[in-house]
């Protein structure tokens, strides 16, 4: 089911404040229906949440629909599974990438159940914020049980995973937390701006959405201080971040659908697409997937093909 276009990922000349050229991507942009949003990348294709099911694209259609009473947040890929938060249930559910089947749901419960919240992937493990009291719960795949409870401050809804660390934001503290797989413990914070949100880690730092203030702040991963901040407008409600190829990849909300940011200078390479409403993107070595779930779209923006070479 494709149903979509495609279309050039520059819109007219670049802005005053971008200063690089406008990564070479053309987005096909896919109809689906519902609420498409969150996305996990599992090779060629990407899982979406959507309203009561997630449900596996690749850019040529749909390849599988997992029904969930209310999936929400970002979902973690690891061992051979798709983790995605029930907000339903309070749950995290583990559904089987190959035959798309629900192989385990653990009740672990949810911080944020509102649905603003991370499952993510790492040191073996898959964590989930799990109460709004400040708690992170970490699963291991092996048994699907819960191994421990880290104490977070309040709040905290938002967690990343790089640099051999889990990386946890508190929205309402204000706060970064960098939290120790082999202590699961807090071993050190950093104060951040208005509403911090999503949040990523590569690119040699930790990336953080201050929301309320419309910036990214990059904090050094080691002395936890902050590097530097990038203004993107003024607000960045909600969106999504993610890392790769050099750049930070930033999904707004306002103004363009992405802003690519240059992790050394700060300043923003590009801002491409039109404001298309909320949304989420993850970046691949082959392309960058995004949602749109006030169009119902989700879009996959790569290189053009190469011409054909002509037979010698």
């Amino acid at each position: 089911m494709l149903g979509g276009a495609s279309c050039s990922a520059e819109q007219g000349p670049p802005p005053d404040d971008a200063v690089g050229p406008v990564p070479n991507l053309t987005e096909n942009a896919m109809k689906v229906p519902g609420f498409a949003d969150f996305i996990a990348i599992d090779g060629d294709t990407a899982w979406v949440t959507n309203d009561g099911r997630v449900e596996q694209w690749s850019p040529t259609g749909k390849r599988a629909s997992t029904d969930v009473p209310r999936p929400c947040g970002t979902m973690a890929i690891a061992a051979g599974s798709l983790w995605v938060a029930n907000c339903k249930g309070g749950e995290v559910w583990r559904i089987n990438l190959k035959t798309a089947a629900v192989e385990a749901k653990i009740a672990t419960g949810l911080a944020n159940p509102k649905g603003e919240t991370n499952v993510i992937a790492g040191a073996g493990s898959i964590w989930v914020p799990s109460d709004a009291a400040g708690k992170v719960a970490r699963i291991d795949p092996a048994t699907n049980a819960i191994v421990a409870a880290v104490s977070v401050v309040p709040e905290t809804w938002y967690l990343a995973w790089g640099f051999d660390a889990v990386w946890a934001v508190s929205s309402e503290g204000k706060l970064l937390q960098r939290i120790d797989p082999a202590t699961n413990a807090v071993t050190g914070k950093t104060a951040l701006g208005d509403t911090p949100g999503f949040l990523a880690a590569g690119e040699g730092a930790v990336w953080v959405q201050e929301q309320g203030d419309g910036t990214v702040a990059k904090i050094d991963p080691a002395s936890l201080a902050v590097a530097g901040r990038t203004k993107i407008g003024d607000n960045l409600k909600w969106g999504d971040i993610d890392t790769g190829d050099g750049a930070v990849w930033l999904r707004t909300t306002d103004v363009q659908t992405m802003v690519v940011i240059d992790p050394q200078t700060l300043k923003i390479r590009a801002r491409m697409g039109p404001a298309v409403g909320s949304g989420a993107l993850r970046w691949t070595p082959q392309g960058v997937w995004t949602s749109a779930h006030d169009n119902q779209t989700l879009s996959w923006w790569s290189p053009p093909a190469a011409p054909a070479t002509p037979a010698p």
